[in-house]
């Protein structure tokens, strides 16, 4: 049995791990063993990696030891950086965290292009393997830029969006000089191209990626995340090609295609073309809502709850701000003493809630609240007007009515969860002002509804006091 044989059965099995494990995570049932089957398979694909050790060329042997060593070691960091930052990061730092990892892979895909740029190996090979080479080189370096100012913006390290007149066409400027200096390293082919005109593709890329996420707000943050993980796929998966890998081939290509569409599905949530996201100016502060009639009325929390308490049916929509309060077990302990009582207690979760795709699907799971009450928004819509109260705590964008009525609004036409269709609306918010967006909430000024004003983790804590109280 050759050493190549055994390379390429463990890339087999590894992909199938990788398919298989993805598979089981389209159900938050079985997601975490989906997570773990994965898991498995890259650490498989990384180990049969180092099988290549056996097989390399004689001109390379003198180095194979230090290769080796350099390998193992930043195999060593990154496990343990991992390891770390996984066991420590809140819920409310996952966002940034998913868009940090998926920034470090387009990274390494640009890595590798770099190499065998820089050393004319991809040269080498022909025309068609320098090709994939940049167009992972140019995607990775854009996906790694763009997603550290995605993680800058989420983490309040970078506070604001930065526009600059004619910044579309600069970028637009940008996009060709990379294609320039790409056509170049094509047409020098294997005569040995030099090192400044790759150095400067990589920076013109790098640069690209920062011009194209600095202006879009903090509303789009989800899709833009989502939109960096299928670039970080493709570029992967192109990688793989240049390296004859069918592991990063197989595995990048999953990544590429599940996050594009997600990116799409997401975009279509909200009413918008993925284009719209990347070069429009939503999520910029909003002057509208000066002109809602009404104004937010408040209540005490243990008011809200004995109304809650006394009803039907109650719908929660999750947001944000429970994340940020970290109240999500107080919310499932207050949602089972409503179910004690009687009321029938859903949850609606809307495809962009949160700051990443699935974000209050992951908090509601860490509290252990079960699967069978959590509904998508498509599911549950049309039994808000069932519903005697609606819960929000912490949502401000995917429930505001101006998406249906208001045609200046920068968020009309997106579909919202109708909670201004319930009988009553509660909203847990810290104050009155805006959300993520920018954008006034109509929602906050209707008749039916009541602010809340706190806390969500203390909010939640005076609610099941307040119950707990009736005897």
């Amino acid at each position: 049995m050759t050493v190549n044989f055994i390379i390429a059965a463990a890339f087999f099995i590894a992909t199938l791990l990788f398919i298989y494990g993805l598979k089981r995570m389209a159900s938050p049932v079985t997601a975490p063993s989906g997570i773990r089957v994965a898991g498995w398979g890259m650490v498989l694909a990384v180990a049969a990696s180092f099988l290549y050790a056996f097989d390399v060329r004689e001109a390379a042997a003198d180095n194979l030891g230090m290769n080796l060593f350099l390998a193992l070691v930043a195999l060593g960091i990154g496990v343990g950086w991992a390891w770390r930052s996984g066991k420590k990061v809140a819920m409310t730092g996952m966002p940034q965290m998913v868009a940090l990892y998926n920034g470090m892979g387009g990274g390494a895909a640009a890595a590798i292009a770099a190499v065998e740029l820089y050393s004319g190996n991809a040269q080498h090979y022909g025309f068609a393997v320098t090709v994939l080479a940049l167009l992972g080189g140019l995607i990775g370096a854009v996906a790694l830029s763009g997603s550290i100012v995605a993680w800058a913006k989420l983490d309040g390290r970078l506070n604001k969006t930065i526009r600059f007149g004619a910044q579309q066409l600069v970028n637009g400027g940008l996009l060709a000089f990379a294609v320039l200096l790409s056509i170049y390293v094509l047409a020098v082919g294997d005569g040995g191209t030099p090192d400044m005109a790759i150095t400067l593709f990589f920076l013109v890329s790098l640069v690209l990626g920062i011009l194209l996420t600095t202006p879009i707000g903090g509303a789009d943050m989800p899709v833009v995340i989502s939109l960096y993980n299928a670039f970080t796929g493709l570029a992967v998966a192109f990688e793989g090609f240049v390296l004859q890998n069918p592991a990063m081939i197989i595995a990048g290509t999953v990544v590429g295609s599940a996050g594009t569409l997600l990116t799409f599905l997401m975009a279509k949530a909200m009413n918008r073309s993925v284009s719209n996201v990347i070069f429009s100016n939503f999520g910029a502060e909003d002057d509208g809502g000066s002109d809602i009639e009404g104004s937010m009325k408040s209540v005490e929390a243990s008011d809200a709850a004995i109304n809650m308490y006394y009803g039907s049916r109650v719908i929660i929509v999750p947001g944000y701000g429970l994340a940020v309060a970290q109240a999500q077990h107080k919310l499932y302990e207050f949602v089972k003493l409503l179910q004690k009582q009687g009321v029938d207690v859903s949850f609606a979760i809307h495809p962009v809630a949160g700051r990443m795709p699935g974000h209050m699907n992951v908090l509601l799971a860490e509290a252990g609240i079960p699967y069978d009450i959590i509904h998508d928004l498509e599911d549950i819509n049309e039994e808000f007007p069932l519903a005697d109260a609606a819960l929000v705590i912490g949502a401000n964008d995917v429930v505001n009515p101006a998406a249906r009525s208001n045609t200046s609004s920068p968020i009309y036409g997106m579909p919202i969860l109708n909670v201004d269709q319930a009988q009553q609306a509660f909203v847990v918010k810290r104050g009155q002002g805006k959300g993520y967006s920018g954008v006034e909430n109509e929602l906050f000024f209707a008749d039916n509804t009541s602010m809340v004003y706190g806390d969500a983790q203390k909010v939640m804590v005076e609610m099941i006091e307040a119950i707990k109280s009736l005897g």
